[in-house]
Formats: C-alpha cells, structure tokens, sequence
C-alpha cells in the first residue's frame, strides 16, 4: 500500500501541522504549526503539561486524527491523501498501540487478546495462534497464555497489551501514557520491556508521558507547550 517516496530513515514527518477545535470564541488551537521528524530506530518520549498538544500530536501520528492543515509523511507517503479505509489499513499494518488502560477484553485469553490484529488480517488460526504465542514469550509471559486479565497483575495485563501491539512486527509502536496505571516497580519493567523492544527488535517507539523518570528511558525527548514544540533534543536513556 506504502511507496515510500522519502529516504526510508524518514519514518514520520509533521509539516507545519496545526488541529484546530471548535470557533470563534471556543476555538482551540491543540496544534500551532508544528514540525516534526522521527527517524527509524529512534526512541522518542513527548512531554508537555495537560492541553499542551502531545497526546494530539500521537493520535495524528498513529491515524486516529487528522490535522486541520499541514501534512503528515508516512514512510514518503501524505496520509492526507488516504482514503478512510487506506488508513485504517496503515494501522493495521504499520502501527501498534499501548495505551494508559490496558483495553483487553475481559473473557478472552492472553493469548486470545494478542490473536486480534491478526484476526483481523485474516490470518488463519494455526498461524496466528503461533504468532501470539511468540509475542508473549517475547514479553516474558511464557506459560500465560490461557490466563484470563482478571488473573494477571497489572504489570503482566499491560505486558499481553505489548504483546498484542508488537504481533504485527509493525514499523512503529506508539505508547500514551504506558505506566499511568502502574507502580514505580512495575513501571520500570515496562521500560525496560520497551528498550528492549526498541534496541534488539529495532522497533520505532513513540512514548507520551508525564513522568520525567519515564521518559530518561528515551534517546531523545520532545517538551510540548500550547500545541507548539518547546525543546526537542537528545537524551542519554537510563540504565
């Protein structure tokens, strides 16, 4: 579906972004002009105060939203020429997502869960079914498969989560707010998870946070501020 067009480190680029909400008196501007370049291989972590425009800018990037004007690159590709189910197919293919709730359905099975996307690619029960299983020995739950999120920690639910968004081995991982429902410990494990994930499977991610001691895990952080970027610079991740 993709031709990338762009040199094929350039994985996302926002052009003079804006999204606007509401008019005249009510209008908000969630994004004022914002560029915006993340690279294959890279670990971003995007900060910013509530109503800064960091969580917009995600839902954008992951397809969720459309700017009101700019463009947005996907692989050399303007998204703003997809059609509706154009999009909803580069999610599918390109892109996980993890969010703050671990959004698992509640009766099905860890394995169960991670079987989704691929359902949803069509895939046959055998395959798919090896796939899932892969992906959670792949987040350390390796005997989990047929628990239940109701018998799962927090931790281990946000882990099938992963799971789930990496079963696609998609070129991007976006990750709103991944430990807001956690403890410092297991906070830490997903971190830890997540480098993983980016250093040994080369996976792109894209991290939302508030949390400063979340975000040192990143190699490079973006502060926004009233829908502009602020600071965008490197970082030197935790250890």
């Amino acid at each position: 579906m993709l031709k990338p067009s762009d040199p094929p480190s350039s994985l996302v680029q926002l052009n003079d972004v804006t999204k606007v909400y509401g008019s005249g008196a009510a209008v908000v501007h969630a994004l004022d002009g914002v560029d915006l370049t993340i690279r294959t291989g890279e670990f971003v972590a995007i900060m910013g105060p509530s109503g800064s425009g960091k969580s917009t800018a995600m839902n954008i990037i992951g397809c969720l939203d459309q700017p009101s004007s700019g463009t947005y690159l996907f692989k050399g590709v303007d998204v703003g020429t997809l059609s509706r189910d154009q999009r909803a197919l580069l999610r599918r293919h390109f892109l996980g997502f993890v969010f703050q709730g671990f959004n698992l359905l509640a009766r099905n099975s860890a394995v169960e869960n991670v079987e989704l996307p691929l359902i949803y690619r069509g895939m046959a029960f055998e395959e798919r079914c090896q796939l899932a299983n892969r992906a959670l020995e792949g987040v350390g739950l390796k005997g989990r498969e047929g628990h239940s999120p109701n018998q799962l920690s927090g931790g281990q639910q946000q882990r099938v989560a992963f799971a789930r968004a990496i079963v696609t081995n998609p070129d991007i991982l976006l990750a709103d707010e991944p430990t807001g429902n956690l403890d410092t410990k297991t906070s830490r494990e997903i971190m830890k998870l997540m480098t993983d994930l980016n250093q040994d499977h080369g996976i792109t991610v894209v991290m939302v946070t508030h949390e400063l001691d979340m975000a040192a895990y990143a190699k490079r952080i973006i502060r926004f501020v009233d829908g502009r970027i602020d600071s965008d610079g490197s970082n030197r991740p935790a250890a």
